[in-house]
């Protein structure tokens, strides 16, 4: 697959390293970029498989790296990790897609029993994903993240399924922290609410989130 004319995915020659380097690499060799896909581009399809259906997924994929190859120059490269920055990208452009991830949750939500959805069929390795994506397919929990505000999905889903830190969230959607914190508390507290005091969305073992927007 070819990310920007002329820029095609190869082997990551140094596994070793970081995500910024090989950024900074590519302002001069712009062929460089090609390892920022192979290590990321898997993972940003996952995450919008999951939140849009596979038919999307690839196109958004795509459109996530020419976008973070187009604004290379503007990373912050004592960010090692450029992770929540593509995440960030690719939240962002599914802005796009709001109703139809709404109408994708409700229809979920209308399933007569927990089979799988589409794109949400692969194992992730960490538990705290797999234990959000097998609920994620329940009705009752589809159709109270379809109720969500936007930014408050977005919050949810970049912890649960991008698997994120708060921090990175962050940095990602270029909020402050706390805000982060309090988008979450609200949505765990909704979804909550909405499944009847269970909470299938507690993932993180960290201090009460603030409640500052």
């Amino acid at each position: 697959m070819t990310v920007e004319p002329g820029i095609r995915v190869g082997q990551d020659s140094d596994a070793s390293t970081s995500d910024a380097s090989v950024i900074e690499r590519s302002w001069e060799k712009p062929e460089a970029f090609a390892v920022l896909f192979d290590r990321h581009a898997d993972s940003v399809h996952r995450y919008a498989a999951r939140r849009l259906g596979t038919e999307v997924a690839e196109d958004l994929m795509a459109e996530t790296f020419t976008t973070a190859f187009q604004q290379r120059f503007r990373y912050h490269t004592e960010l090692a990790d450029a992770r929540p920055w593509l995440f960030g990208i690719a939240t962002n452009l599914m802005g796009r897609h709001r109703r139809a991830e709404a109408r994708r949750l409700k229809a979920i939500g209308r399933l007569p029993s927990a089979a799988p959805a589409e794109g949400c069929e692969d194992p992730v390795a960490d538990r705290v994903a797999a234990r959000v994506s097998a609920q994620a397919v329940r009705g009752e929990l589809a159709l109270a993240m379809a109720r969500l505000p936007a930014r408050h999905r977005d919050v949810l889903l970049l912890v649960a399924w991008a698997d994120l830190g708060y921090e990175e969230v962050a940095r990602a959607l270029e909020v402050p922290v706390g805000t982060v914190r309090s988008r979450l508390h609200r949505a765990r507290r909704k979804l909550r609410d909405a499944l009847g005091g269970s909470d299938p969305t507690a993932f993180r073992e960290e201090s009460e989130e603030s409640d500052d927007e």
